[in-house]
């Protein structure tokens, strides 16, 4: 009897053991998929070597590191802004709260006709996958959907995601237009660099134009448009030539406004500016007048022919147009007035 006892209570020990073994694996198991399917940021983004965006509408960038600088599809800089606001939120983001029952379904149908997806590298290994939808209605978070990495599968539950300390919702840093990606940057340039400059005016007489021919960092000759040599202020001969570094066009046209490309093909550029580096490299810009399509200025009485503020520019071997401000490029296309030396005042 007693012996019958004994084996029944160890039966009842191993059945108690079994289950609490069982329920330990499950609740094991769920939390780590619980807490893998929040696990959206790369807290090492120095380690992260690629990264590809796609949207539903076609557009793919593969915006890569490549000796120390990013490009995107292989073919441009990438502009420094839009990596580092990248990298900030792959870093940085966060679970917010998760979907609620009621929008789950809502939000899983939109994602899957509307998200983007991301991957992202490190070498050839694909280390972190995700999609991210339409920002929640308080505009302060983005839905998002993880995948398993291991299985390739999705996982079930989408997440409202954001950056802590970020007002705003994340879309616009996963960039997926490559056109949007590059480097804004046209003219980048120091003196040891340059060989000739020349500025064409078309819209003024020939003595309006000029060139500056550069024997050296501080030997310059400047001629007008008829080949006579002028004299010149030192100070702003030097001044001018520093203007040519860091100089950016405001937004590109290439590939968006093909009427607008046509219709300027056919229009003289008011202005030609032509640099020739050190390495006989010879580059020409285009620059050519907007129609004015506001009102006279309500101060001065002006009515403009052209636009004071935008032109257009044809650049890179007339292959690339780009929206530009006068703010920005005028400094470089005056006259050679600007050089004169300063008229002694008679006392």
């Amino acid at each position: 009897m007693k012996k019958n006892s004994s084996f029944l209570i160890i039966a009842i020990l191993l059945v108690l053991i079994g289950v609490s073994l069982y329920v330990y694996k499950s609740k094991s198991k769920l939390s780590t998929v619980d807490g893998d399917d929040r696990n959206f940021g790369v807290k090492d983004t120095a380690a992260i070597t690629k990264i590809f965006i796609a949207d539903k509408e076609g557009h793919k960038a593969t915006v890569e590191r490549k000796k120390g600088a990013w490009l995107v599809n292989d073919k441009f800089n990438c502009r420094p802004d839009a990596i580092l606001n990248l990298l900030e939120v792959i870093r940085n983001v966060e679970v917010k709260m998760p979907v609620d029952k009621l929008t789950r379904k809502s939000v899983i149908k939109f994602m899957s006709s509307k998200a983007l997806k991301v991957e992202i590298y490190n070498g050839d290994d694909l280390i972190k996958q995700y999609y991210v939808g339409q920002e929640t209605q308080d505009g302060e978070g983005s839905y998002m959907l993880l995948t398993d990495i291991e299985s390739g599968e999705n996982y079930k539950d989408p997440y409202i995601c954001f950056i802590p300390g970020f007002q705003g919702y994340l879309l616009p840093r996963y960039i997926a237009d490559e056109n949007e990606w590059r480097d804004r940057l046209v003219l980048n340039y120091i003196p040891p660099q340059i060989k000739q400059i020349k500025v064409t005016q078309s819209d003024f007489p020939a003595d309006s134009s000029f060139s500056i021919n550069l024997a050296s960092s501080s030997q310059f000759k400047l001629k007008d448009g008829k080949g006579r040599e002028l004299q010149f202020d030192e100070m702003k001969m030097k001044q001018y030539l520093a203007y040519f570094q860091n100089i950016s066009y405001e937004n590109l046209i290439t590939g968006r406004n093909q009427k607008l490309q046509d219709s300027l093909a056919n229009v003289k550029p008011f202005c030609i500016l032509t640099i020739t580096g050190t390495d006989a490299v010879k580059k020409d810009f285009k620059f050519f007048r907007k129609q004015f399509k506001g009102q006279q200025d309500p101060e001065h009485g002006i009515n403009y022919s052209y636009d004071p503020d935008r032109m257009f520019l044809r650049f890179d071997g007339d292959k690339q147009w780009a929206l530009c401000q006068y703010f920005v490029f005028g400094k470089i296309l005056i006259t050679p007035n600007y050089f004169l030396q300063p008229q002694s005042v008679k006392k």
